[in-house]
């Protein structure tokens, strides 16, 4: 594979550079003094911000964009008939996928923290940036969401920690270098590439491994996993475990609630208290998210009582219950959850939040998830008052998975839910307006483009 190294900068081109991540890379380059092209479908604020930046970007893809670079690099997104694509296999042109290069980065910081698990990666990836920003610790990020005290999903910091999410789509994590790893959780997700259960605790178990097997590497772990010995068998780096038991090196004890249904908690570290949290995001599985926040960070030298008072500052990432605002007098609040787990967590955070009528329009997300997980989705959607739900979007998936949103309305039904099908927009828009009252929370979930409910709403 190609060495991107930072004291030889080369020629990068990027197919599919407007990507919020592949744009964030490319920043990250430029940064480093290295030559950056490419080319997307479509003019967007990053590719402007791109261009701005010293980039040469190219709406339209095209065999010609292609050069003179050193590597090439693109996303799963694009197809193997793309003509840039094609034109990089006739050249020989050395090519890396968006996660190879991301792994390629990582080689050129002393510290590379990885934050991986089915779900919560965004959350505790920006609270151990949070805390390293508040410490002076000066890191450069790439999270998958926008985080406010850094203006973006990208932060270019002079330091030598990098600080990245780690993905097990595709085992795109196992293209990564990391020498502090962060796992939050293993549990059924993205069936439409691993085979079942045991093959992504397999694909974890090997992330784990990537560390380095000596005092180099250190693995922060919930014990709470289902057996979690197995994460941990032959492994010869360090490792702290953090969860809901007082046994576990970092742990939280007396958790109470305020009128926001944000959490604060005492500290136990190794059973013993150590300090006060408070937290500004709402949720018990924030709590966690923030355990495993504290104990990564205090690997990285930070004090935990220094890490609780940088907590305070964190108050949350875009679409990660996001209070969007009032409508008549009941609120929107926009949320990423797009698995039963999350939306478990979600909802039972909801449930603390000052609230008449707690209603959820929810946008399942892809085919195959919808149809491996229905039973989980119908059982985790049992925790709000009303369920209205849209069509699946799609993302990468054709409609050939036999089943719908229909589907999962009815089963929730069967099981003693309150659910209605009503699958666009605009009749879901039209819904709310007629059937909210003062004193109610919607909340819009999924990973599509539900949002634009919440926006629209809002807006008007």
């Amino acid at each position: 594979m190609y060495q991107i190294n930072f004291n030889k900068p080369c020629r990068v081109h990027f197919i599919g550079i407007g990507g919020i991540s592949m744009s964030g890379l490319a920043d990250i380059l430029m940064d480093k003094g290295f030559s950056v092209s490419g080319s997307d479908t479509k003019e967007s604020e990053l590719t402007e911000n791109l261009k701005r930046a010293g980039a040469r970007v190219t709406i339209g893809q095209a065999a010609s964009n292609i050069d003179a670079p050193d590597v090439v690099v693109y996303t799963a997104a694009i197809r193997q008939d793309n003509p840039e694509l094609q034109e990089v296999y006739r050249r020989h042109i050395p090519l890396m996928t968006r996660a190879e290069l991301l792994g390629e980065l990582m080689l050129n910081y002393r510290e590379s923290v990885n934050v991986a698990g089915t779900h919560g990666k965004t959350t505790t990836t920006s609270m151990i940036t949070q805390i390293l920003l508040e410490a002076g610790k000066d890191p450069t990020v790439s999270v998958g969401g926008v985080l406010k005290s850094i203006g973006g999903n990208i932060r270019i910091g002079a330091s030598d920690v990098f600080v990245a999410e780690a993905c097990e789509y595709c085992n795109s994590f196992l293209s990564f270098y990391p020498t502090l790893s962060v796992v939050l959780n293993v549990e059924a997700d993205h069936l439409d590439f691993f085979r079942d259960i045991d093959d992504i605790r397999h694909s974890f178990r090997e992330f784990i491994m990537r560390l380095p097997q000596d005092e180099r590497g250190f693995l922060v772990i919930n014990g709470d996993i289902h057996h979690v010995e197995y994460f941990l068998e032959d492994l010869k780096c360090g490792f702290v475990t953090f969860g809901k038991s007082a046994d576990y090196d970092y742990a939280a004890k007396d958790i109470t609630y305020d009128d926001k249904a944000c959490a604060s908690y005492t500290l136990l570290k190794k059973g013993e208290p150590c300090c006060h949290v408070q937290l500004s995001v709402p949720g018990q599985h924030n709590v966690y998210n923030s355990l495993a926040a504290i104990a990564a960070c205090e690997r990285l030298g930070i004090a935990p009582e220094e890490a609780a008072k940088a907590l305070v500052y964190y108050t949350g990432t875009d679409r990660r219950f996001q209070v969007r605002g009032e409508v008549d007098g009941w609120t929107v609040i926009d949320d990423y959850a797009h698995h039963p787990q999350e939306i478990m967590a979600t909802l039972k955070a909801a449930q603390l939040y000052p609230h008449r009528k707690l209603t959820v329009v929810f946008q399942p997300h892809t085919y195959s998830r919808t149809k491996a997980l229905l039973k989980d989705f119908a059982n985790a959607l049992m925790l709000c008052d009303e369920v209205i739900v849209a069509d699946i979007y799609a993302a990468r998936e054709k409609d050939v998975y036999g089943v719908s949103s229909e589907d999962l309305a009815k089963r929730i039904n069967q099981i003693g839910g309150n659910a209605v099908y009503l699958g666009d927009f605009e009749k879901i828009k039209n819904y709310v307006r007629e059937n909210l009252s003062p004193g109610d929370v919607l909340i819009t979930m999924g990973a599509g483009n539900v949002v634009e409910i919440a926006d629209s709403l809002t807006e008007e």
